[in-house]
C-alpha cells in the first residue's frame, strides 16, 4: 500500500489518501486505461493516468500550515474575520489575509458565505467540501 502523507515538505501537510483508494474511486477509468494500454501494448496510457489521479489527489491535499490553522478554527461553524483573528490570536489584518485568508478561500479550503461582497460587513467563512474531508482526515490521524 503506498501512502500520501501526514508530511511536512516545507510550509505543507499532505494527507493520507492510499492509492488503493484512489482507484477505487476511480474504478471505471482505472479499467479503462488499462485497456486503452492493452490495446496500444503500450503502457504509457495506464502509467499516464495513474499519474494525473495521484497529482490531481497531492494537489488537492495541500495546504499551508496557516490554512490549516484557519480551517481548524473555522470546523462546523461559519464564523466572521474578527472571530477568527482573535480564535487564531492575531491582530494584524492584513497578515491575516494575505496568509491565511487568501490562500485557503484561492485553494477552495473556505468560501464566503456572500461570494458577490467580499468586504461586506456581515461577511462570513465556512469550509466547502474539500476543507471539511480535510479536517476529517486530520482529526482521525
Amino acid at each position: 500500500m503506498v501512502l500520501l502523507g501526514p508530511r511536512r515538505v516545507g510550509k505543507t501537510i499532505l494527507v493520507y489518501h492510499s492509492v488503493e483508494s484512489l482507484v477505487y474511486e476511480n474504478q471505471a477509468k482505472y479499467y479503462q486505461a488499462l485497456q486503452r494500454s492493452t490495446d496500444k501494448t503500450d503502457s504509457a496510457p495506464f502509467v499516464e493516468f495513474m499519474l494525473r489521479m495521484i497529482l490531481d489527489e497531492v494537489s488537492s491535499a495541500i495546504a499551508t500550515d496557516q490554512a490549516a490553522l484557519l480551517i481548524a478554527a473555522i470546523g462546523t461553524s461559519t464564523l466572521g474575520s474578527a472571530v477568527l483573528l482573535k480564535a487564531l490570536g492575531l491582530s494584524h489584518r492584513p497578515t491575516f489575509r494575505e496568509n491565511y485568508l487568501n490562500p485557503a478561500l484561492e485553494s477552495g479550503w473556505i468560501e464566503r458565505t456572500q461570494p458577490d461582497s467580499p468586504r461586506s460587513p456581515t461577511q462570513r467563512y465556512r469550509l466547502t467540501n474539500k476543507g471539511r474531508q480535510w479536517l476529517q482526515h486530520r482529526e482521525k490521524g
